[in-house]
């Protein structure tokens, strides 16, 4: 569907002036979606990484990739290739992490009477079901905390509303605690894997052995071009063979590993299910 010419120059206008207060813009088509990759990356066969302050993951020009595509360059969102999307645009979104925001999303009344009555006050920005509550401070993005809430910070991308009433005000410990869930029951969490009854010292404590064995890891999945799934699993199926049997790894090291891949594009969901995967081929 192509838009008017006063509504598409409206919406650039828009996302220009977003761009210029340091915020990253991209264009959402019809359904409050991004565009999808165009042909050359699709299924991410660029191989590119997400980079949170420029144009896309890779070095096509294309507002492709979804969120990893919002950038502040005006020479990108006016080029040929955006002004072609903005044509048939339906509204613009940011990406509130790469402006150091989080976005608390209430998608009906009660989220609303919940948030007066539990978070501190922020700005806030009237959305057709509910409101946005926007704090300064990135944080991992998580949706379905609560009934009718998600979190849109980082890796993630909101649909911009007005700019709001309100102070903006800090993220609270408040928000932050609303990501940290109880594992399921149905699915093995990534833990510690404890030290055998009867084991001895273990030679992996050396704090460099195990350092490096760590740092490899995180670079093995950072520099992966292709197959960025199967990389994830082959690098924690190599972490648990190494240290999974003695007592070495800590919460610490797999939230390192988990944050490398998820920063390749991999959702929580899929680390923790890897990691699972990995620890049932091992018998761990």
């Amino acid at each position: 569907m192509t838009q008017p010419t006063d509504t598409r120059t409206e919406l650039l206008r828009t996302a220009l002036s977003l761009a210029a207060s340091g915020v990253p813009v991209l264009p959402l088509r019809v359904g409050k979606v991004p565009f999808g990759n165009c042909r050359w990356c699709a299924d991410n066969a660029c191989g590119g990484r997400p980079n949170m302050k420029n144009a896309g993951p890779c070095a096509c020009p294309a507002p492709c990739h979804g969120w990893a595509a919002a950038t502040t360059d005006p020479n990108v969102i006016q080029s040929v290739i955006w002004r072609r999307a903005w044509v048939r645009a339906s509204a613009v979104a940011y990406h509130p992490g790469g402006a150091w925001l989080t976005v608390v999303d209430l998608d009906n009344a009660d989220a609303v009477a919940w948030a007066r009555e539990t978070l501190p006050a922020t700005r806030t920005v009237p959305t057709t079901r509910g409101e946005h509550w926007i704090y300064l401070g990135p944080m991992q993005s998580v949706n379905a905390v609560r009934p009718g809430v998600d979190i849109k910070s980082t890796m993630a991308y909101a649909r911009y509303l007005g700019p709001g009433t309100g102070t903006m005000t800090d993220l609270p410990d408040t928000v932050r605690a609303l990501a940290v869930k109880a594992p399921s029951p149905a699915r093995s969490a990534p833990h510690a894997v404890a030290v055998p009854a009867g084991g001895g010292e273990c030679r992996h404590r050396t704090p460099t052995y195990l350092e490096r064995g760590i740092a490899m890891a995180e670079q093995r999945i950072t520099e992966a071009c292709s197959a960025v799934h199967a990389t994830v699993y082959r690098t924690f199926l190599a972490v648990l063979s190494t240290h999974g049997r003695c007592g070495c790894l800590t919460d610490a090291h797999v939230t390192r590993l988990f944050t490398a891949a998820q920063a390749k594009g991999e959702t929580l969901r899929h680390c923790t299910d890897a990691w699972a995967n990995a620890r049932t081929t091992l018998g761990l």
